[in-house]
């Protein structure tokens, strides 16, 4: 992949802790800022991978065996990287993109509890190199996440159905991430706060790498 000049920018969580909310709102604020965007996802973040992402999160694949979800996410990504990541950080973009590499430590790794080595390489092909240059972390308890989901969208996909013991696994192996990587990975604590409060916290962590481009 050619040198990238952009940002990769990477919002992280456990299901309903804002980050598609946040993604855009600091999609706007960047924008006012004058700075180009890429606003992304994952899985579904290219044409082609909008259709993995269909199956991924059909509530009746629930039969789907975890190593091949494993690597359903990492052919999302793969493709994803290649169509539209690569291409915008070439460009100088900032890109935005809800969810990547460390779903994939937390959601199949500990949620799903694929062997570690494993789960770390595949990533890494995956991701052809990509390292985002930072990660935002959006945390909020289990529970209170779930209940939000399940307002906003009246029923659950097979990733926010997976069972609550599981989801908190999910969650603390992103605590842990963290623990291991606070300089690339900042956590910003949900409950309790507006939107438009959390997003300035995440501007504000955003802002040192601003300054370097």
């Amino acid at each position: 992949m050619a040198k990238k000049t952009g940002l990769l920018v990477t919002l992280e969580g456990s299901d309903g802790a804002g980050k598609t909310t946040q993604a855009l709102l600091l999609a706007a604020a960047l924008k006012r800022a004058g700075r180009k965007v890429c606003l992304t996802k994952e899985p579904g973040g290219s044409p082609l991978s909008a259709r993995i992402r269909a199956l991924l999160l059909d509530p009746d694949m629930r039969g789907l065996q975890a190593g091949a979800e494993l690597l359903l996410f990492a052919a999302d990504r793969r493709q994803h990287v290649s169509d539209t990541i690569a291409p915008a950080l070439r460009r100088g973009d900032i890109v935005l993109c809800d969810r990547f590499t460390d779903s994939t430590l937390a959601y199949q790794g500990a949620g799903r509890a694929v062997a570690g080595p494993e789960v770390a390489w595949i990533t890494r092909f995956a991701a052809q190199g990509l390292v985002p240059d930072l990660t935002l972390f959006f945390d909020l308890p289990v529970a209170e996440g779930l209940l939000r989901a399940r307002k906003r969208k009246g029923s659950l996909d097979r990733m926010e159905g997976m069972e609550p013991a599981t989801l908190e696994r999910v969650r603390r192996a992103f605590l842990g991430l963290h623990r291991r990587e606070p300089g690339r990975m900042k956590r910003i604590q949900v409950l309790g706060r507006r939107p438009e409060e959390i997003c300035a916290e995440a501007m504000g962590l955003l802002a040192p790498l601003l300054g370097k481009r």
